[in-house]
């Protein structure tokens, strides 16, 4: 099995720096996705892809090219979910997990959530990006990407 690649869901990304370091390190691709904004690397370990502009092109894109074992950093739930359909393991920007256990209780608060948006029950907020955080997310794909590693070398 080849090492296994990390996919970014890069649009609202608050860690693409962290996560470049990370794939450095453990010596693995790195490929943003996108509908535009990120400049080209001259690195060959980094790859950037604008996607065109739609719902979910980007989302699309790496789902069609991610492979059992990579890794795809997101914090959008259903593009978790798929990519967790395809074998892949699934980070959220701050650090947490998605995994084949806990996908369906996610995707049934954002269902909720979004439902007591739309009726005026909540409002539509999401907490802020802070340093710890930026902290677990580093710690957590060090972690996912050895593992990810020693599954490839198996």
């Amino acid at each position: 099995m080849p090492d296994p690649a990390i996919f970014v869901d890069a649009d609202a990304c608050p860690v693409k720096e962290e996560a470049k370091r990370v794939a450095e390190r453990l010596g693995l691709v790195i490929t943003y996705v996108s509908n535009g904004g990120i400049r080209p690397s001259r690195d060959p370990m980094v790859r950037v892809v604008v996607v065109p502009t739609g719902a979910d092109a980007a989302d699309d894109w790496i789902v069609e090219q991610a492979q059992p074992n990579d890794i795809v950093l997101t914090a959008d739930i259903p593009l978790a979910s798929r990519a967790i359909d395809k074998g892949c393991h699934v980070l959220g920007f701050t650090g947490k997990p998605f995994t084949p256990a806990s996908i369906g209780m996610a995707l049934a608060m954002r269902d909720l959530k979004q439902h007591l948006r739309e009726t005026g029950e909540i409002q539509g907020y999401n907490p802020g990006f802070r340093p710890a955080d930026r902290s677990a997310f580093l710690s957590a794909l060090d972690t996912l990407g050895r593992k990810a590693k020693s599954l490839a070398g198996k």
